[in-house]
């Protein structure tokens, strides 16, 4: 979701369902590493959408030509559109130094993160409301931006709010940027096989 938000604000009873399915996310020793900061005031969003325009365009200057004229036309946030940025944040000290399950796996901290933001983009999605996941940015700009503490680390911007409508085609695929493989390309049976086929 990026120009598809209308910026009406969410209202706080349907936002508040929406971070309550997040908080209800899978994670690695239930340790719920995870915090969402709310984003609402407009100079705050119209610093950090700043921000992200300057990193757009430090992208699109390092890219060939041909590809920096793909990527020209499409729009990478909706961060003032949208009216509401979550900041998803992760703390990797979060349950103690004995977290049962990551003790030869300790990505399954920042991986049980990462299900709070899928639980909240499909919970988004049920209640009619648009996501987009910023990723265009210098992290300690926003942890300036936001003040967050040591040991803290911001995961996602996401944009959340009303849309005219769902896209049926995500717009890099619509843009020409990539196209979506196939799910035969993906799924593997027994070991990993290049050209593995369901």
């Amino acid at each position: 979701m990026r120009a598809e938000f209308t910026g009406e604000v969410l209202d706080d009873d349907t936002l508040m369902r929406i971070l309550d399915a997040a908080h209800r996310a899978p994670s690695v020793g239930n340790s719920q590493p995870w915090d969402f900061i709310v984003v609402r005031d407009p100079d705050t969003l119209t610093r950090f959408a700043a921000h992200v325009a300057d990193k757009r365009v430090e992208f699109g200057e390092s890219l060939p030509p041909e590809r920096a004229r793909t990527f020209e036309p499409i729009k990478i946030e909706g961060i003032t559109e949208s009216g509401t940025g979550i900041v998803v944040t992760h703390d990797d000290s979060r349950g103690g130094p004995h977290i049962l399950g990551r003790a030869t796996v300790p990505e399954t901290g920042l991986y049980s993160t990462i299900l709070a933001i899928q639980n909240l983009w499909l919970a988004a999605t049920a209640e009619g409301v648009g996501v987009g996941w910023v990723s265009f940015y210098d992290a300690p700009f926003l942890t300036e931006l936001i003040d967050l503490p040591p040991g803290i680390r911001p995961v996602a911007w996401l944009c959340v709010g009303a849309v005219h409508e769902f896209q049926e085609t995500p717009d890099l695929e619509r843009f020409g940027w990539r196209e979506r493989r196939p799910l035969r390309e993906a799924v593997h049976w027994e070991k990993f096989a290049p050209d593995s086929s369901v």
